[in-house]
């Protein structure tokens, strides 16, 4: 692992800065977290900035009209837009970071002409329909079947903690195209236009009170052929590629994050005068060191995809399951510092912390990432 920075890496780090400088001041407020359409067009105005400035889909392949950038170049993008504040990707997050990356990595030339693009430059959104109702943790229990009709799948079905399908125009979706296969070996991968007829989104509104995640309900969905993103049946193959990004880089801003709360809540501690009690110190000091490793962790990674093309390997499932604890301890370290002004609804402080908590279950149940790293990593036998 190369933990150190060429004098070109430092120079695309100087640039950006200046960039982010320039262009922050300028933006308009954030809308209401109620407001999807204003989320939608404030988070695609900033990917539109991005690509004007040549910042979007950095570590895509330029054949796919990304800047093929480097994953370290990738890793201090990701480093320096959330230490500067930058609007996160929010809608547009699985287009950027899981769907495009898997249509750059498995579509055919088309389907990368007709989809990358529009990611890029800001103009698509995309959702993801992988979980299920009845599936729980087993994604590969899937029952939305989908039947081949001439050049059409006929899509019945559906799909739950679907995230932004309200303001999707795509959607990443799994069926199931034979019945009788085992089970991790017929499903397919599809391009599912939002704007079907037969497609029912109903949102969930989370603890939180928001409302990113929805049902989706498919009622004979009628999908291109030319739309499936590899093999017919050989979508679980497909769908390791997508989720090997979904663990592997997606949460590297908010390890960031992480740390700039940490520091402000170590502030906090010294101005509320719970800096004198050496638990609570000990406490937060074993936070700094564990997310200083996963920083680490997150550079071997880099390091890892480098010399595997750009693909994340299994060491992601490492790294997620172990931020999901640390990003818990942390918000429960921060309801011992900040006391009754941690259970203020109206706080941000409230919002992180519910949030938290379904870290260990989204992109991955903690259960499931434990079964990859025993297996992939420690090859220990298969449970019964």
């Amino acid at each position: 692992m190369d933990l150190s920075y060429t004098p070109e890496e430092e120079e695309f780090r100087a640039r950006l800065r200046e960039w982010l400088a320039k262009v922050l001041p300028g933006l308009p407020p954030k809308p209401s977290p109620d407001d999807w359409p204003g989320r939608r067009a404030y988070d695609l105005g900033w990917q539109r900035m991005l690509y004007d400035a040549g910042y979007a889909g950095l570590h895509w392949p330029a054949d796919a009209g990304g800047r093929g950038a480097t994953p370290t170049q990738h890793l201090i993008f990701l480093e320096e837009t959330e230490k500067a504040g930058a609007p996160y990707v929010g809608a547009n997050f699985v287009g950027l970071l899981h769907a495009g990356p898997t249509i750059a990595a498995e579509g055919s030339a088309g389907q990368r002409a007709r989809w990358l693009p529009p990611v890029l430059r800001g103009e698509e959104v995309w959702c993801q329909g992988f979980s299920e109702p009845d599936a729980g943790s087993d994604l590969a229990a899937l029952r939305t079947r989908a039947r081949r009709d001439g050049d059409d799948y006929v899509v019945n079905g559906s799909k739950i903690w679907t995230s932004h399908a309200e303001v999707a125009d795509w959607c990443e979706l799994l069926v199931r195209t034979d019945a009788k296969a085992p089970k991790h070996r017929g499903i397919s991968w599809l391009a599912m236009p939002m704007d079907a007829p037969g497609i029912t989104v109903r949102p969930l509104r989370t603890l939180a009170g928001s409302t990113e995640f929805a049902e989706v309900f498919l009622d004979d969905v009628r999908v291109p052929v030319a739309n499936r993103v590899g093999e017919e049946n050989d979508g679980w193959r497909v769908t390791m590629v997508t989720l090997s990004f979904e663990r592997g880089t997606a949460f590297v801003g908010e390890v960031v994050a992480c740390r700039r709360v940490l520091g402000e809540l170590a502030r906090e501690a010294r101005k509320n005068g719970r800096w004198d009690d050496a638990v609570l110190r000990r406490r937060l000091g074993r936070l700094n060191a564990e997310f200083r490793a996963l920083w680490r962790l997150t550079q071997w990674n880099v390091s890892e995809s480098e010399r595997s093309g750009g693909v994340p390997g299994v060491g992601g499932s490492v790294f997620k399951l172990s931020y999901s604890r640390a990003r818990q301890d942390l918000y429960d370290a921060a309801a011992d510092v900040l006391g009754p002004e941690a259970l203020d609804l109206d706080s941000r402080w409230t919002l992180d912390r519910l949030s938290s908590l379904s870290y260990t279950i989204a992109a991955g149940t903690s259960q499931i990432q434990r079964n990859i790293v025993a297996e992939r990593i420690l090859g220990l036998p298969k449970g019964r």
